[in-house]
Formats: C-alpha cells, sequence, structure tokens
C-alpha cells in the first residue's frame, strides 16, 4: 500500500448557480494537483453560464453577471480541467456534487469526461469520522484547525482552505487505503445536522419527526444514524411510547 504523504490528489470545487447538479450551472471552477507535501499545479476559471445567475447565488459566492460577461463556455473550460483531474483521487467537501456538476456539463458540451469513474475522498464525511469539530462546514473546520482564511467564498479560495482541512484530517492516516476502509461504513450521528431540530441529540427529537426524516433523500450517514435510532426505540420498547401522545395519560 502506497504511503499517503506520496499520493496524488486533486481537490476540486465548483461556484455556480444554484443546487441542483442536473439543471444549475458552472460559474467558476478550480482545482489544485497536491501531495501532503507540495502543491503541484492548478486550475481555475470563471465560466460564462449562458444563463441568468440568480440572486440568491450571487448572495452566496458574489459572483455577479457582469464577472463572467464574455468569459469561456464550459465547453472551452472544461478539458484543461479535466487533464489535470486525469485519474488522480478527487476531494472535496461534498465533492459528490461538483464532480456530478462537472460530469453533467461534459455531458451538455458533448465531451468525454471519465471523473465519475475516479476514486472520491469527501472531506465532509471524514470531518464527521473524526468528531473534534462541533459543526463540519468548511468554514468551521477551518476555525477548528487553525487554518488561515483564504477570503471570500470562491472556488479557489476554498480549494486551498480544503487542501489544508483535508492534511489535518488525514494525520492518523498512513495509507490511503485506510482512509477508503473507515469511510466505507455508514457514520453515525449523535446530533441532527439540520432542519428545526438541527444541533439536537437525535435521542431527543420526537419520533414522529424522525419518521418523516427517515424517508427524505438525505446523505447515507443521516439516513444511517436517523434509522439506528428509530430502531434502538423500537428494541427498547419506546417507540409506541412515543408515538403515542396519550401515553402519559
Amino acid at each position: 500500500m502506497a504511503d499517503i504523504k506520496k499520493e496524488l490528489f486533486v481537490c476540486l470545487d465548483c461556484e455556480t448557480t444554484g443546487l441542483d447538479p442536473k439543471q444549475d450551472r458552472i460559474i467558476e471552477v478550480a482545482a489544485v494537483l497536491f501531495t501532503v507535501n507540495e502543491t503541484l499545479g492548478g486550475f481555475e476559471a470563471l465560466v460564462d453560464p449562458e444563463c441568468v445567475i440568480p440572486e440568491s447565488s450571487t448572495a452566496i459566492h458574489h459572483i455577479t453577471q457582469e464577472m463572467v460577461a464574455n468569459k469561456p463556455t464550459i465547453k472551452q473550460v472544461l478539458p484543461e480541467l479535466l487533464a489535470l483531474i486525469g485519474k488522480h483521487i478527487i476531494i472535496g467537501h461534498g465533492i459528490g456534487f461538483d464532480i456530478q456538476l462537472v460530469v453533467n456539463a461534459a455531458e451538455r458540451a458533448g465531451l468525454e469526461c471519465t471523473i465519475q469513474q475516479n476514486r472520491s475522498l469527501d472531506t465532509l464525511r471524514m470531518a464527521r469520522l473524526y468528531g473534534g469539530s462541533p459543526v463540519n462546514s468548511l468554514e468551521q473546520l477551518r476555525k477548528h484547525f487553525n487554518i488561515e482564511a483564504e477570503g471570500a467564498h470562491r472556488a479557489m479560495s476554498d480549494v486551498i482552505v480544503n487542501v489544508e482541512v483535508f492534511k489535518q484530517l488525514i494525520k492518523d492516516y498512513k495509507t490511503t487505503e485506510q482512509v477508503f476502509e473507515a469511510l466505507s461504513k455508514p457514520i453515525l450521528f449523535k446530533h441532527m445536522p439540520l432542519g428545526k431540530h438541527k444541533g439536537r441529540f437525535l435521542k431527543e427529537i420526537p419520533l414522529q419527526y424522525l419518521l418523516w426524516a427517515a424517508r427524505q433523500e438525505f446523505d447515507q450517514d443521516l439516513l444511517f444514524s436517523l434509522r439506528s435510532e428509530i430502531k434502538r426505540r423500537k428494541q427498547g420498547n419506546l417507540f409506541s411510547q412515543v408515538s403515542n401522545p396519550f401515553a402519559a395519560l
């Protein structure tokens, strides 16, 4: 097994017109090729999405219609980006979203793209496994690990921070295979990470909400955690008590 310090990784991040990888468009993309000890290459570009950028999206990344006017289209940008990514392991925060964006953009542009076949490491899941930060957003992890801020929420600044967060999260691993093995199993949450019960212990959340949440299209870790808590209550004979509003009368 290869030493994780000698492994080549590519960190990828996209800024977009929205949160639907099928419908929304890339307006900025950045990637860095690196090892634990050095940066070997990079790419970044603003992209003309050939559509209107919603104000709600601009409020997050501060990329305006004027900034992307006369910039290259995604069809012009992708060949260089895909060449940098190659067959390397792709890392990123919620990286599945970024990979799907690029794959869909390539398909629309009629370009060959095989990055969905690359192995990938999601630093969001790695942070959950690490468990040392109360909040696992990239910004909170940056603060948790005392990583210097890189300015605005833009693609390259996020990539630079993400690379440093990744280096912190792999400190206890000697090989990349150990990381993949650790992430091969669902990760059990203690707290609800989103929604109206965000931050509460799962064991404190009303059963009806858990049952509803377990039917939503959440990621594998959250669904596993929700279903585990529901199962725990069933096995502990707590299911009927919690679901019956008259049980305490």
